[in-house]
């Protein structure tokens, strides 16, 4: 019985975690599996260009991106395909509940392309990240590959490189239609001379730490989700007997609500904050 249990318990922890089937004596650690080991190494000087499943999550989620564009290009149909359905839909609600509003109409044709392409980019990346691929730390257990879960989002370097377009875009078309004495006086609101310095101050300081909210806000809902789902699993996998088990329901609702609720939920609101810092920096005064 304790037999078929430990085997019930490291097959679902297949399906639910990266790497957590492991080999018989091996220690399991969860920090390997956010570890990004270069498959294909790449340095250019201080750069490191590798390729890792960091990259490969972006990859996916770039050729499913193009695709559905392709989907469009290729000409709406009157009776929709179920592809065409949902691109529809995604199309419809970037472009009601996201871009109209929070882009004004001064930049709404130009950067309505960007807000729907970070959404959707942002959306299909976490999809998929809770769909077992074969990235696992380990490259085959048994007979199987090592199949696993991973978010690129979960990653600060891919939510801070996001998060610096969206910040030199706004800052651009800031500076555009007012000029930089212009924009910098819209980050001071009516207020007594004497603590106009101190707001100004506050502001530009608020401005900077966008970097570090929007960024991380990202980041650190992904990272989480994933570290749950990886401690249930793993919980089962350690004591493979029937109080492991105990954990499979947990580890099922994380994955089920991370995947409906966490990772659309987080593109919305990066993609909203993006179009309001853009249609908020051309607007006459702050």
């Amino acid at each position: 019985m304790r037999l078929r249990l430990a085997a019930m318990a490291a097959l679902t922890a297949v399906l639910l975690l990266p790497g957590a089937a492991l080999g018989a004596g091996a220690e399991f650690d969860p920090s390997e599996e956010f570890k990004l080991e270069p498959w294909i190494s790449i340095e250019l000087g201080p750069l490191d260009m590798s390729i890792n499943k960091a990259v490969l999550y972006l990859f996916l989620a770039m050729v499913i991106c193009i695709a559905m564009g392709l989907v469009i290009r290729g000409g709406l149909k009157m009776r929709p395909t179920r592809a065409q359905n949902v691109v529809e839909m995604a199309y419809e609600f970037a472009e009601n509940q996201i871009a109209r509003p929070t882009l004004t109409e001064k930049v709404y044709s130009k950067y309505f392309p960007y807000i729907a392409t970070l959404f959707l980019f942002i959306l299909v990346s976490n999809l998929i990240s809770f769909i077992p691929l074969p990235v696992g730390h380990t490259s085959w257990i048994g007979p199987i590959p090592d199949l696993g879960l991973y978010a690129a989002t979960a990653n600060i370097n891919v939510t801070l490189a996001l998060t610096v377009v969206t910040f030199l875009v706004y800052n651009y078309e800031g500076v555009k239609a007012h000029g930089v004495g212009g924009y910098l006086k819209t980050l001071v609101p009516e207020a007594p001379r004497a603590i106009q310095p101190v707001i100004f101050v506050i502001e530009v300081l608020s401005q900077i730490l966008r970097l570090v909210s929007l960024s991380v806000r990202l980041f650190a809902n992904l990272l989480a989700g994933h570290l749950l789902i990886i401690m249930a699993a793993g919980f089962m996998v350690l004591l493979g007997n029937f109080a492991g088990l105990l954990a499979l329901p947990v580890g099922v609702f994380f994955w089920i609500f991370e995947w409906l609720l966490v990772a659309g939920l987080q593109a919305f609101i990066f993609a909203m904050l993006s179009g309001i810092y853009i249609g908020f920096a051309v607007e006459s005064s702050h």
